[in-house]
């Protein structure tokens, strides 16, 4: 069987490329290769998607969604703080936080225009 080998630029081996009727007994032979299938349920939330624009500052910056949110619509913390009837450090907190409460989200949300289940991975 002939499979290329593709190395990244410090010669490490990255890719193998397998000829395709290979590839297709690789994806029907699960038994032979210990693979299993996973079950995945679905959510109301399938279908919710974040923008490029977003990800980007998020990935760029190193920063959570909520903030790549505040930095794309041109806040600061203290701003948000402001708008919200808190303090920069509780925002700060937020942005830091995996998973601010739900009412948190919907207000951020509306300040961001945007949907409460596009500030949460």
């Amino acid at each position: 069987m002939a499979i290329q080998i593709i190395h990244n630029e410090h010669g490490k081996p990255q890719y193998a490329v397998v000829p395709y009727d290979q590839y297709e007994k690789l994806l029907n032979d699960s038994e032979n290769f210990g693979w299993e299938e996973i079950t995945y349920e679905t959510s109301e939330n399938d279908d919710e998607t974040i923008p490029n624009a977003i990800v980007n500052i998020s990935i760029k910056q190193n920063v959570s969604l909520l903030a790549a949110w505040r930095i794309y619509r041109g806040f600061s913390q203290q701003d948000v703080a402001e708008k919200l009837g808190t303090t920069q450090s509780t925002v700060s907190q937020w942005e830091v936080a995996a998973r601010p409460q739900k009412r948190t989200r919907e207000k951020l949300a509306e300040l961001y225009d945007c949907k409460p289940e596009q500030l949460i991975p």
